[in-house]
């Protein structure tokens, strides 16, 4: 089977200084865009992270800070990437795990919020590779490309060995879909709400935590139960996607409880009397509101 695109695809891969999404940096990306019409267009960029590379990421990918130091920041060159995936869905390898979350996290950083989630289809070779033979890139090329994988943990090798391990996947497996829409489900493990998997979506639709000791809870019921919980997670080293999410969650959850309390006041001044359900649901908001102001003065105590 051949892939089927509506629209281009660009296969991608990172290299970077180290494995931690909130604070690790990208000092190589490397895109391959492939056109319905089946055309290729490709680019490479060096980048500068501002940091050093620790020895064990450069034993890995042979970069070293001297490699780089001329470089552009990723900050300079983030509106060109943008650009160049604008109207494209993006592909990789292991790359819903990772390489997804760390490029979200260097856009939020270089001041660009584009939400990769929300603009783009997300495919992950790797997710159809280990529900059928889990291994490597590498091992993946050999199996379903027939050939080594020269310059292995290059983000260009790898770029075009992920490209060429799909297409190679449509054409062995007969259950792996062909469209993007039907390559995001079956490569997605977790239906996850914040990229990095902190948060993920239940049966019922609603963002759960998936972490911590309110592993399985509501995050909005949590927020309205234990407000410090929010503070915490927003003061804690978590990464920034994940804390725009729960700040979105937070305040859809407060405007939500503003609109009530308004519609309640506005009836409550109007010619009709108040009924009784009225009078106990600001009953009920003020003792939750109360509660929430001694809840967060006990916090403030503890600093």
């Amino acid at each position: 089977m051949d892939l089927i695109l509506n629209r281009p695809l660009v296969f991608f891969d990172l290299e970077t200084t180290g494995v931690n999404i909130s604070n690790d940096r990208i000092v190589e990306l490397s895109l391959v865009k492939q056109f319905p019409n089946g055309n290729i267009d490709s680019c490479t960029y060096r980048v500068n992270p501002e940091m050093h590379i620790p020895e064990s990421a450069s034993e890995v990918h042979h970069i070293y800070d001297s490699d780089v130091a001329q470089c552009p920041t990723f900050k300079q060159l983030a509106p060109e990437i943008i650009s160049y995936i604008e109207g494209c869905d993006l592909a990789g390898y292991n790359s819903n795990h990772f390489d997804l979350p760390v490029l979200q996290e260097e856009l939020l950083r270089a001041g660009i919020h584009n939400d990769l989630r929300a603009e783009h289809k997300f495919i992950d070779a790797f997710v159809i590779f280990q529900k059928h033979t889990p291994r490597t890139l590498t091992a993946a090329y050999k199996h379903y490309c027939g050939k080594e994988l020269e310059g292995a943990h290059g983000a260009n090798a790898d770029t075009l060995a992920t490209r060429e391990v799909l297409l190679a996947q449509l054409r062995v497996h007969n259950d792996v879909p062909q469209t993007i829409d039907e390559l995001e489900k079956y490569t997605t493990l977790n239906r996850t709400a914040d990229l990095a998997g902190r948060l993920v979506y239940d049966d019922n639709g609603e963002i759960i935590f998936n972490f911590g000791k309110y592993k399985g809870s509501v995050v909005k019921e949590v927020f309205d139960s234990d407000p410090s919980y929010y503070s915490w997670m927003m003061n804690g080293d978590f990464p920034a996607y994940t804390k725009q999410v729960i700040s979105r969650i937070k305040n859809n959850r407060t405007e939500s409880a503003s609109n009530r309390a308004k519609t309640d006041c506005q009836q409550l001044n109007s010619s009709q009397p108040p009924t009784e359900d009225m009078l106990q649901q600001l009953a009920a908001m003020y003792s939750k509101k109360k509660a929430t102001k001694k809840g967060e003065k006990n916090q403030l105590s503890l600093f």
